[in-house]
């Protein structure tokens, strides 16, 4: 049977810590996982994915890579290797008391480990690390309209998040096939309901990282984390593009020729924006800084777009002199439209 140096299948010295492990075999992972390779090359990426796993399997636990160590010592990958005394290559029952079912580990695993496997069968999934192991951590987008991203305060929300695999433990592979649960990619979608206080300084693209929020930790081990990327959508009352921030100011049209003052909530405070006397439809007021944080620590700006409308339910006096006031308009010889924005953008 031929050696396998696990350490040169993740890339690490021997001496790696196990972040250095981790960081490691997520580069790989990401790069071998079977449902990112294309059709042609579906059958390597598996045959890679496997054998990184299997590494990692090995290496992230610290009983397993104190008698890889013992037992590899200097051998090379490819050097002929003679399972210690006593081992035997597992049978499917024991593989599966002690490792609970995740098939795709190699015969040198089984062979090395071989000694092992009574024991840990023998005391059933509660003995094995494997099943210290703390919960998986969860990936979720959620999804804010920007008029709740701006009230700030605490909110309930349900998403869909993206959790491991139940089936397959993550693997994407069960024995020497793909997971039929998860089709290989090793997770699956799973409605999840959190309650979060809204960030100061929220932004589109923000992570959260939400400990122990994640999937719960085997036998008494703690829970995962749930890493969250807020995503701030438009609404009925704000538009975003980048950073900067864009609302309505629906005025009546006596409001518009007299001046008025308008409240709404822009990034950083409620203010009564003042609309100037004679103000057309379409006329953008900025305000600097008041629109959303940006990555590198500073702010959009916020728009206030001008739109004259009439209100709902005018009186007998009101349509008279609107009536009164078109005429007037007629007889002085029509007047230019106004709507134009002086940006060339409508609200």
């Amino acid at each position: 049977m031929k050696f396998q140096d696990y350490y040169q299948r993740l890339g690490v010295p021997r001496d790696a810590d196990e972040e250095a492990v981790k960081k490691a075999y997520r580069k790989l992972a990401l790069k071998w996982h079977p449902d990112r390779a294309k059709e042609a090359d579906r059958a390597r990426a598996e045959a890679e994915f496997k054998q990184i796993s299997e590494a990692y399997e090995v290496l992230s636990d610290k009983e397993k890579r104190q008698e890889y160590d013992r037992l590899g010592g200097e051998r090379k990958q490819g050097d002929d290797f003679a399972p210690p005394p006593g081992s035997r290559t597992m049978s499917p029952e024991e593989f599966e008391a002690a490792f609970g079912g995740s098939g795709g580990f190699s015969d040198f695993f089984q062979e090395m480990f071989g000694r092992q496997v009574r024991d840990q069968a023998a005391r059933g999934p509660q003995g094995h690390a494997r099943y210290r192991y703390r919960g998986a951590d969860v990936s979720a987008e959620l999804h804010l309209p920007i008029t709740d991203a701006l009230s700030g305060g605490k909110h309930s929300f349900e998403f869909p998040a993206r959790v491991s695999c139940p089936r397959c433990g993550g693997t994407g592979a069960m024995e020497e096939h793909v997971c039929p649960t998860c089709g290989g990619v090793g997770a699956v979608m799973k409605r999840r309901t959190v309650e979060l206080t809204i960030p100061d300084g929220v932004r589109d693209g923000m992570k959260m990282r939400l400990k122990g929020l994640g999937e719960a930790g085997e036998d008494g081990a703690e829970a995962g984390d749930l890493n969250l990327v807020l995503r701030l959508d438009d609404d009925a009352t704000y538009r975003r593009t980048g950073s900067d921030l864009e609302a309505r100011a629906t005025i009546t049209p006596w409001a518009a020729v007299s001046g008025t003052t308008f409240d709404i909530r822009t990034a950083r405070a409620v203010l009564g924006v003042k609309i100037p006397p004679d103000a057309r439809s379409g006329t953008r007021l900025r305000l600097r800084g008041h629109g959303l944080a940006d990555a590198d620590g500073g702010r959009g700006d916020f728009y206030l777009v001008v739109a004259i409308d009439l209100p709902r339910d005018l009186t007998d006096r009101q349509r008279a002199l609107l009536t009164e006031l078109g005429k007037s308009g007629e007889t002085a010889g029509g007047s230019s439209p106004a709507g134009v924005a002086p940006e060339g953008r409508a609200p």
